[in-house]
């Protein structure tokens, strides 16, 4: 493949990381780069970062955002007006993409000479610049959808936002998506389902490697939250949001206690329920079964808690396809997953066979979730067996490498104008 010029829009990007996204576009990225292709990012900017530099190869742009939101009341939808102080938020998003495509567009293209062959923006978040791309020039344009407003939502959310991912899946020549259970879903809700290609996400597994955790700060960290060597730690990690399941987690707890009572639960991530579960776990008397660290963590602690875990779960009612299952994998962990509805773990964990490294159940019920977390904790070298397999999945299935080949096989078949059906085989060929 020659090599290309991609451009890049997403609106979380090193060193500014909130969630799945950034993470995906800090790796897919620099994969982009060490396969010989050229990178421009354009990002959001807080208001403190560099709006030009060079990160590990990647050409980052953050233009620098002004406040406009007291204006948008003025003339938006009443869809609007009710986000609140949120305004500010879609004020930045405005802004950054007006910015982006602008400084492409002109900056870059027109005065610099920059010719790009593809461009690939991520969610609705960016889906203003791609709209302004494709209006202005003749570069094919991917949508990559890691999420749905809808999905999100549980149907409730905005209008606008849904209405910015319908206009950019319907402008775009090529859509990207996760899994093949979140292709089904789009096309389910009328989505163009001759332009959907799903390329699975990643993990590094070097960094997620329980090999590189030294055993004395597994320990250390295992003392802190007050877990005897005797205790099992079940571990959780992700934002605090209904999509998660982690409210339904707390509530099972009990039910595991019953039959395990050597076991802890460990919670770490912020969100907009973390009230909820303090309340949860004083109703339910587990105060001193379950922990909860209400933060985001650097990188290097979250792999010391995979370490330290025993087991993780992460029963999520929505999740496209979520990174933290593969990062726990790598960590050769055996997983309890949600298996039911717009699930993308069913397709990263396999819950039967001589293959087997985890187990699935429904997000929605505690009870299902005690009985998948009980199906570890009843037999440990089973478990200890199911984590040796989900790191082996990893390395053949999910590694940042192997989804940068097949992003790029679709932006290739873009640019020539080659069909979903006969990138998707192409696909499958990696994955075999």
């Amino acid at each position: 493949m020659k090599s290309l010029r991609i451009g890049f829009f997403v609106w979380e990007y090193p060193p500014k990381l909130v969630g799945g996204l950034g993470t995906y576009a800090e790796y897919i990225t620099r994969e982009f780069v060490s396969l010989g292709h050229d990178v421009t990012v354009f990002t959001l900017n807080p208001g403190n970062l560099k709006t030009h530099e060079i990160l590990r190869g990647v050409e980052v742009h953050r233009p620098m955002i002004a406040d406009a939101s007291n204006v948008f009341p003025m003339f938006v939808v009443d869809d609007l007006k009710r986000w609140g102080t949120n305004i500010r938020f879609f004020n930045d998003l405005f802004i950054y993409n007006i910015l982006s495509a602008t400084k492409m567009i002109n900056s870059l293209m027109k005065k610099e000479g920059y010719n790009f062959d593809v461009v690939c923006v991520h969610d609705w978040l960016s889906s203003i610049s791609g709209l302004i791309i494709k209006n202005e020039t003749k570069i094919p344009v991917v949508f990559h959808v890691h999420s749905t407003e809808f999905g999100r939502s549980g149907g409730c959310g905005s209008e606008v936002v849904s209405h910015l991912e319908w206009a950019m899946a319907n402008a775009a020549d090529r859509i990207v998506t996760v899994s093949y259970v979140m292709k089904e879903d789009l096309i389910r809700h009328g989505w163009p389902s001759q332009k959907i290609s799903v390329v699975w996400n990643g993990v590094d597994p070097e960094k997620y490697n329980p090999a590189n955790c030294k055993p004395e700060e597994v320990e250390r960290l295992r003392e802190s939250y007050g877990i005897k060597p005797d205790e099992k730690m079940i571990f959780f990690l992700g934002r605090l949001t209904w999509v998660k399941g982690v409210r339904n987690l707390v509530q099972a707890m009990p039910l595991v206690l019953e039959e395990y009572p050597n076991v802890k639960l460990v919670i770490l991530g912020k969100g907009e329920q973390q009230s909820d579960i303090q309340e949860a776990v004083y109703r339910l008397g587990i105060q001193d079964k379950v922990i909860c660290k209400f933060d985001f963590v650097p990188e290097s602690e979250r792999i010391l808690h995979y370490a330290a875990a025993d087991l993780c779960v992460f029963p999520s009612i929505y999740e496209p396809f979520g990174i933290v299952s593969l990062e726990a994998m790598s960590m050769a962990k055996p997983v309890v997953v949600g298996g039911h509805g717009v699930v993308g773990f069913k397709e990263q964990v396999i819950a039967s066979g001589p293959d087997q490294n985890g187990v699935h159940v429904n997000g929605n019920d505690p009870a299902d979730i005690a009985w998948g977390i009980k199906q570890v904790l009843c037999d440990s070298e089973r478990a200890k067996k199911w984590g040796e397999n989900g790191r082996k999945r990893v390395l053949r299935y999910f590694t940042w490498r192997k989804a940068a080949e097949q992003t790029l096989e679709v932006y290739k078949a873009v640019i020539s104008n080659v069909g979903v059906s006969t990138v998707e085989k192409e696909v499958k060929k990696t994955l075999s």
